[in-house]
């Protein structure tokens, strides 16, 4: 792993300012441990998270998503999975060459983690308001633990701190408990919150009320927030930037705005076409063709290259593009520059080679 000066001292001149960034990843990669070596899953991703900002990492399932998210954190599900090479730099500290224990000590207290299910996450044995005391006892806080259960429980919105806090997990619906795991990830107050997919299991109305929330937990506390989601509907609500991973990699990153307009990349244009749910010439749903390839098996050359509508044989079935950056945007496409590929669905659709569901 690489050392040296924090990354974001020589970030170019359209990148935030030095003084604002909190998270700056740089080349980060990961691998797994196979019968025939190591396999890269993530590869050479890169990507900064200012003080009280809202950051997506956005990408269809098996992107390497949350296998980034874990690699921040270094912590994994297994011991075949590593954090292979890359920068990590949060608040001055390369925590990519921390050792274990001082890892401990920053996961929680710098950095909080908000699962996906809370179900998974919550001992259904044990209180809920004595969980959230978990991670400050964890820490090593053993006063006024009970006062800041109660003032993390009322800062989730959440009624009647205290008969709240008495309850177990079944006796809370399924948006009070991530409101808890939320609660939990905050309670030493931590720089960063990583939320992966944090409203994938609730129904549509708590979902709103848990972005809503998000938001203001940002703005209030000034968090910096890496939100991990496949969702562009949820990215357009609660961030300010997105980073479009696909097969490991990161494929175009952008502020919100520019990106929801005039994406550069044929995947990201494909992911926003199919949240629209219809294709711009007929009345059919929308889908992009394929799937995600296997990890390590790889396609050669781009790897969107056999699900892209504008693929070029001889080219990007051969050559792996780098990523383009101008203007504070970066694409990883051979023709991010061609006006043309903003309309590229457009055009396969135009040639009937577009592929409705």
């Amino acid at each position: 792993m690489m050392s040296g000066i924090p990354s974001n001292r020589h970030a170019d001149a359209s990148g935030p300012a030095e003084e604002d960034v909190l998270l700056d990843v740089r080349g980060l990669c990961v691998d797994v441990d196979g019968a025939r070596g190591p396999i890269r899953l993530v590869n050479d991703v890169s990507f900064t998270v200012r003080r009280g900002e809202a950051v997506a990492l956005v990408g269809e399932s098996g992107s390497g998503k949350t296998l980034t998210a874990c690699a921040v954190m270094n912590l994994f599900a297994t011991p075949q999975l590593r954090l292979a090479g890359g920068e990590v730099w949060l608040e001055g500290r390369n925590l990519a060459t921390l050792g274990p224990a001082e890892m401990r000590a920053v996961r929680g207290a710098r950095v909080g983690m908000v699962f996906q299910d809370p179900s998974s996450f919550l001992d259904p044995l044990m209180p809920v308001g004595r969980q959230i005391g978990q991670a400050l006892r964890a820490h090593g806080r053993r006063e006024g633990v009970e006062a800041r259960v109660l003032e993390l429980i009322e800062l989730m919105e959440l009624p009647q701190p205290a008969q709240t806090a008495a309850k177990y997990p079944h006796e809370l619906s399924g948006g009070q408990r991530q409101r808890i795991l939320i609660a939990a990830a905050l309670a030493m107050d931590p720089a960063l919150l990583i939320a992966d997919e944090p409203t994938t299991a609730l129904d549509v109305t708590v979902q709103a009320e848990i972005l809503k929330l998000l938001v203001r937990l940002r703005e209030r506390l000034r968090l910096g927030v890496l939100l991990i989601t496949h969702d562009l509907g949820v990215v357009a609500q609660t961030c300010q930037r997105v980073n479009v991973m696909y097969a490991g990699e990161l494929v175009e990153r952008a502020e919100v705005g520019p990106l929801f307009g005039a994406p550069r990349h044929p995947y990201t244009q494909g992911l926003l076409r199919s949240v629209l749910g219809r294709s711009t010439r007929r009345e059919a749903l929308f889908s992009i063709p394929g799937g995600v390839p296997i990890a390590g098996q790889w396609p050669v050359g781009c790897r969107f290259h056999p699900r892209c509508p504008q693929a070029e044989a001889g080219r990007c079935d051969r050559e792996a593009p780098a990523l383009q950056d101008e203007a504070g945007s970066a694409s990883r496409c051979h023709f991010a520059a061609d006006p043309r590929i903003l309309h590229a669905w457009d055009a396969a659709e135009h040639s009937s080679q577009g592929v409705t569901a």
